[in-house]
């Protein structure tokens, strides 16, 4: 669902068309991410596909590695319910292997793919196929030239490597391109991307590199690619963090969110919980999250502490609790709809309430 923001204006980019799913010009900013299952194990790699689309995946990378994992991109792509993205690196071979067993889109570095007539064979093969080909720049596989120019891995330096990479690839009149260049810091990421969108109007895949775990991993990633959203900047984008790739989507949904670009499934706003909370606050909220998880219906619900400021400050919500001491009360866009006297009480008549709301969103 594509959500209208007068805050934040696009910038325009072309379009590219991957397995179906169009990236860049008007289309939505896309979520994206990546199997860390063998891939030649099919059925591990397909299990793994499956979870991320249930999640809210729109577009899916591989690791091939070599010949057979290649080779499996083709049961994969007869039973993959999302398009599938083959990264390749050091074997043109292996590109033009995965194209041929369906692969929908490559993700290559034409620095480090072979010599230009390798680098021709693989666009010419992607040419055919329709594919595109996202050149990707990491601050650790920046060219050695481009390091001592600049001292290393700067902004500067990765923004030169992809559009010396585009160049390759333009000048084999290939155009069918998308751009990433990520850091693992936040700052050299910001700056590169801001750079790289003003010098080029190719579609840009947005990500913090090597962010971390969990908790640090969706930090960084929120900073970084909100704000490159914010300036317009990006037409797909994958959260990385340390962790089962199904972990990565909720975060991705949840800036998109923030920035009022898309929405997914329910948003759940609570308190932070202060001295005059009286009920289990936390419990409740990780009763509701319980119940809405997996739920794609974008609603806003409100679970609060207190039943006096809880209305007010929920007052957009589609339906919200708020409980106290021995009492609690259950409100559609803060209008009290029923009460309860007990916690257990009034969770049992939220749950309640909630699924009506849901049936009735779904028509």
């Amino acid at each position: 669902m594509q959500i209208t923001n007068e805050h934040i204006k696009r910038k325009p980019t072309r379009e590219v068309n991957i397995g179906g799913v169009r990236i860049g010009g008007n289309n939505p900013i896309r979520v994206q991410s990546m199997t860390n299952t063998d891939t030649r194990d099919v059925a591990a790699t397909l299990a793994q596909i499956n979870r991320l689309a249930a999640a809210g995946c729109e577009l899916v990378r591989l690791a091939v590695l070599n010949e057979e994992a290649a080779r499996a991109i083709g049961k994969l792509k007869a039973a993959s319910p999302l398009p599938l993205v083959a990264d390749i690196h050091f074997d043109a071979r292996l590109a033009v292997a995965a194209l041929e067993n369906g692969a929908d889109a490559l993700r290559i570095n034409p620095g480090n793919i072979g010599s230009r007539a390798r680098v021709a064979e693989v666009a010419a093969a992607a040419k055919s196929k329709g594919a595109p080909i996202r050149i990707g720049v990491n601050s650790g596989s920046v060219e050695k030239e481009l390091l001592r120019k600049y001292g290393g891995p700067t902004p500067e330096a990765l923004v030169e490597s992809a559009l010396g990479h585009v160049r390759i690839l333009e000048d084999l009149d290939f155009f069918d391109i998308k751009i990433s260049i990520k850091s693992s810091s936040v700052m050299d990421t910001i700056d590169g991307y801001t750079r790289l969108s003003a010098a080029c109007d190719y579609p840009l895949h947005l990500g913090v590199t090597e962010a971390g775990t969990a908790m640090r991993g969706t930090v960084k990633s929120a900073i970084g690619i909100g704000v490159l959203l914010w300036q317009g900047i990006g037409d797909t984008l994958r959260v990385s963090l340390t962790a089962d790739p199904v972990a990565e989507i909720p975060v991705a949904w949840e800036i998109l969110r923030a920035l009022n670009l898309r929405r997914r499934g329910p948003e759940i706003v609570s308190c932070p919980t202060c001295g005059r909370t009286e009920v289990d606050l936390i419990g409740l909220t990780e009763k509701v999250e319980q119940r809405l998880a997996g739920e794609t219906v974008p609603i806003k619900v409100a679970v609060m502490g207190c039943v006096v400021n809880g209305p007010g400050e929920a007052r957009e919500a589609d339906i919200g609790l708020a409980g106290g001491r021995g009492k609690g009360i259950i409100f559609r866009h803060g209008e009290i709809i029923r009460k309860a006297g007990s916690e257990q009480e009034l969770l049992d008549a939220f749950m309640e309430e909630l699924d009506l709301l849901l049936k009735q969103k779904r028509g």
